[in-house]
């Protein structure tokens, strides 16, 4: 048509610019979302809220891109600038994640639902904005000299370039590098292409050295202040940090005491011998004769010392991190025991695997805050842990205590526990306190402990001073009378303990979230309302998409105990199927209406499998068949996005809504599965209602207004 074509170094060079956004965007997310669960004491309710604040302000900065190129047009300098300044804002948003939460939030106190809420908005609006910005900015810059250039193929080049950084991510980054170095890394590509697109557009501008000075500036001082970073907030010195392979350690020295963190919260202090007598004496002093094997999973510091006084055979330590028990080790948090045997490995699979009876199981896990915690406390692993007791043997946790009063939200959590517990054993004692500590056994239970302990010479000093002022008869019966008997039952897939303790969170900064959703969901009927059908197809495949992701990320943690290593696959594994899907639908583009049903029915048929696995109780045969199935979810999922594209006709402003439609689906997605499905309803129904979400889709297909004029 006469049109000046775009030349080929500048149409190189921005394919390579939109990749290399793409490798930093991906590594970027994931190290704040790390970032963010370190600090706010691995709640996975956080990964769901960024990834939720990352998509829907990446899909305002889609629409922007929309309006700016309509009113002010395209230009290759600002693109260059606004890559630079993307590449410059990614490892800074790191130390603002560290410094912002110590100026805004007490350190160590919890958080409530709306400020971290905001929190988020705050310290990663900028960034993903841009980043949603970016994208469509780019496919304009392409098209303003080569009219009707195919925004599917920004897409893919996109997607090309999030893969490379999930698994850079994966197999790079995390193993040999710190967060902020690696951020460094991973952003300088993007940086040196910024200032050559700045260069070739206007060779001889002026700002070209300011920007390589940004540039410089931008990537280089946040890794120089990491350890002040990571000090912020703290009383003491910092003297131990590490990013092991299942969350964050930190070592802090205070006047003579040492603590130790796990994803920014206390896990074990050298000067709590109190809450060691309770944990061991109160279920140990319930035996008749001393105990020869003894099964500790996870441990406080001196409970090695208190259990050493029975003398036992032989005591099993139970860790998933080996980098923690060697911390433990290393810093006198843990005592070596002549017949102490450390096993690495997950409880739950340790038990499912060997064949050997223990006269005490005592779990030192806290009150259950998150997945990953509330699995150590479900009726399916109460059952494994009665299995593997000897007949006269006794299990024991414990939860948060209390004064004089028990909370409604608390008494939810311990009735609930209670009746879980006395599925697997016909006796279960509670013993109020600083912990509450569950006593469970198929025998007889005593709160005598203090008379137990002196018919064996052991005299431990808080127990022997304080026992009997706190743990009386009448707290006994009043605690027990609180109990309710219809409480539900704690499962591996219907966690109805998260969904108390997430009643919990709110019921502690007397808020609630249903203004939150009510909100989300007035907003959420005006876009639908006002979208196309082929938005609504694409606004349920990115919810489909992301929620699946979801639902994966929590069913991993509930089945294996752990996804801070595993994050960075499970993402790669989406990404990397929505490349190969992208290209194969943009070559089918013409199969139309039928294409998009064969995706959904291909969408259905995924998560039927998911659900069958779970059902069999098969979940735990390999961590592959969930990189699988997030791979071929993506992989359909990716499908669609170009054959939607054809039906509605690839122009500027079709492209920007079907991206948005994406991503504010996706955004839904992520929050909704979380927040709301699980906890609430359970992992089996929420894999149901996404299913019931592309039925829905299928029937939005197969009405003839869909693409009419294809076929």
């Amino acid at each position: 048509m006469g049109c000046k074509r775009l030349p080929q170094t500048d149409k190189h060079l921005i394919h390579a610019l939109i990749a290399a956004t793409g490798v930093s965007s991906v590594v970027t997310q994931l190290y704040a979302i790390r970032e963010l669960l370190s600090q706010f004491s691995g709640n996975e309710f956080v990964i769901s809220l960024i990834i939720f604040v990352w998509l829907i302000l990446g899909g305002l900065g889609t629409l922007t891109a929309q309006t700016a190129n309509r009113f002010r047009g395209v230009s290759l300098t600002a693109l260059g600038w606004l890559s630079l300044l993307l590449a410059c804002l990614s490892p800074g948003l790191i130390l603002a994640i560290r410094f912002l939460r110590t100026a805004l939030f007490t350190t160590g106190v919890s958080v409530g639902f709306y400020p971290v809420l905001g929190f988020i908005c705050l310290v990663v609006g900028p960034l993903t904005f841009l980043v949603g910005f970016l994208l469509p900015y780019s496919l304009y810059s392409l098209r303003r000299k080569v009219p009707g250039y195919p925004g599917s193929r920004v897409y893919i080049t996109d997607n090309l370039g999030d893969v490379s950084g999930g698994a850079l991510f994966s197999f790079l980054l995390i193993l040999f590098f710190t967060p902020l170095q690696a951020l460094l890394l991973a952003n300088l590509p993007l940086g040196l292409l910024s200032l050559g697109l700045i260069f070739l557009s206007a060779r001889s501008n002026p700002l070209l050295l300011p920007a390589a000075l940004l540039l410089v500036a931008g990537l280089g001082l946040p890794p120089l202040l990491s350890v002040q970073s990571l000090s912020t907030g703290h009383s003491g010195n910092l003297i131990h940090y590490q990013e092991s392979k299942y969350q964050r350690i930190e070592v802090f020295r205070h006047k003579g005491q040492v603590t130790l963190f796990g994803d920014g919260g206390p896990m074990y202090s050298s000067r709590s011998s109190f809450l060691a007598e309770e944990l061991v004496h109160y279920p140990l002093a319930q035996l008749d004769e001393a105990p020869q094997d003894v099964l500790l999973i996870s441990a406080r510091s001196d409970m090695l010392r208190e259990i050493e006084k029975y003398d036992p055979d032989k005591v099993t330590y139970v860790e998933l991190d080996p980098a923690l028990t060697r911390v433990q080790f290393q810093y006198g948090l843990l005592q070596e025991y002549p017949g102490l045997r450390i096993i690495h490995q997950d409880a739950r699979r340790y038990l499912s695997r060997t064949k050997q009876t223990f006269d005490a199981v005592i779990i030192s896990f806290p009150q259950p805050q998150t997945f990953k915690g509330n699995r150590l406390f479900t009726r399916e692993f109460f059952h494994m842990v009665q299995k593997h007791l000897s007949p006269s043997g006794v299990f024991s946790f414990s939860v948060r205590g209390y004064a004089n009063y028990l909370s409604q939200s608390q008494e939810r959590i311990v009735s609930c526990l209670h009746r879980t517990a006395s599925q697997s054993f016909s006796r279960v004692l509670l013993l109020p306190g600083r912990r509450t500590v569950f006593l469970c056994r198929n025998g007889p239970l005593t709160a005598n402990i203090p008379q137990r302990l002196r018919e064996r010479g052991i005299r431990p000093p808080y127990i022997q001073g304080y026992f009997s002022g706190t743990v009386t008869q009448e707290r006994i019966s009043r605690l027990q009378e609180r109990i309710t008997s219809s409480a539900p039952v704690n499962r591996d897939l219907d966690p109805v303990l998260m969904r108390f303790v997430f009643s919990q969170w709110f019921a502690k900064h007397a808020s609630s979230p249903l203004t939150f959703f009510a909100l989300l969901g007035g907003l959420g009927i005006v876009y639908l309302l006002l979208s196309s059908r082929e938005e609504l197809v694409l606004f349920s495949t990115g919810f489909l998409t992301m929620g699946s992701e979801i639902l994966i990320i929590f069913v991993f943690q509930i089945v294996f105990g752990y996804v801070y290593s595993m994050l960075g696959l499970i993402v790669t594994a989406f990404l990397a199927g929505l490349l190969p899907g992208a290209l194969y639908g943009e070559r089918l583009q013409y199969r139309g209406r039928r294409m998009l049903m064969a995706t959904d029915l291909g969408l259905i048929s995924c998560l039927g499998l998911l659900l069958l696995l779970l059902s069999l109780g098969w979940a735990d045969c390999s961590k592959w068949i969930y990189l699988g199935l997030g791979f071929g979810i993506a992989l359909l999922c990716g499908m669609q996005f170009p054959v939607a594209l054809a039906l509605k006709g690839d122009t500027d402003s079709v492209a920007s809504k079907s991206f948005s439609a994406d991503l504010f689906g996706a955004a839904l997605g992520a929050l909704l599965i979380s927040v709301a499905l699980i906890p609430y309803l359970g992992v089996t129904l929420a894999i149901m209602a996404l299913m019931g979400l592309k039925i829905f889709s299928i029937s939005l297909v197969g009405t003839p207004a869909l693409g009419s004029n294809k076929r």
